[in-house]
């Protein structure tokens, strides 16, 4: 298994991190320029067993996703689930924030891969993709929360 991590420090408490994504399908396109679409299917945002559809480029080709949310901790973690197609490759992720001492967080968005050193070498573009996408989105979120007035 191949798992990506991308860390960032943001200088807000969790409690805003969650905020943010508690209006996480209003939130989507404002986060990264390659997001277009985000949606609830079923159930409310970011509960167990929802349903998250998203559209989104990478590499320069729209992917339309499916993710079922599996667990789910206020203030801590979101664990998804990949839905078919993208589960062959892409299992699970999640979102955690953990509280530093003062204000500031640790965001960590993960990613899992099945065939990971076989994925890694014959989709090195695709992965060193997902690998940028996942900073500039880190990257996004310090820069949304820390200079506006969420």
């Amino acid at each position: 298994m191949l798992t990506l991590k991308d860390s960032i420090t943001i200088n807000r408490p969790p409690e805003v991190i969650f905020g943010w994504f508690s209006h996480f399908t209003e939130n989507y396109t404002s986060w990264h320029q390659d997001h277009v679409v985000a949606k609830l299917i079923r159930g409310g945002n970011f509960e167990k067993g929802s349903i998250l559809y998203a559209e989104e480029y990478l590499d320069g080709k729209v992917e339309k996703l499916s993710f079922e949310i599996t667990k789910f901790t206020k203030g801590e973690l979101i664990e998804y689930k990949l839905l078919f197609p993208h589960s062959i490759i892409c299992p699970r992720g999640s979102f955690s924030i953990k509280p530093l001492n003062g204000e500031g967080s640790v965001f960590t968005a993960t990613l899992s891969f099945r065939f990971g050193w076989l994925f890694s070498k014959i989709a090195k573009k695709r992965v060193d993709a997902i690998r940028t996408h996942m900073r500039e989105e880190g990257e996004n979120l310090k820069d949304l929360l820390e200079n506006s007035s969420y």
